[in-house]
């Protein structure tokens, strides 16, 4: 016997669905993904050693800011090919 392809179709709808449904509850009751107060901490390696590492945390925005501060640094020093103790 063998199904009919309408029978088939809700089927399949129906067990496609449920994942669907399963993430949509979840999700309602996580925290939101890039939230800026989020604190996220990171390890870096500390500078003239190989085995030193030291833990830093801050919030997605004190990271943000961080990363733009380090960035701003770089891009104007590019920008200007004279270094100050050499003379120029």
């Amino acid at each position: 016997m063998r199904p009919s392809l309408p029978l088939s179709l809700a089927i399949a709808g129906y067990v496609l669905a449920i994942p669907a449904m399963a993430q949509s509850e979840t999700s309602r009751h996580e925290s939101p993904r890039h939230d800026p107060n989020e604190v996220v901490c990171e390890k870096q390696e500390v500078v003239g050693s190989r085995l030193a590492s030291r833990k830093v945390c801050m919030t997605r925005a004190q990271w943000a800011a961080q990363q733009q501060s380090d960035r701003d640094l770089v891009d104007s020093s590019q920008r200007n090919p004279c270094v100050k103790q050499a003379g120029c």
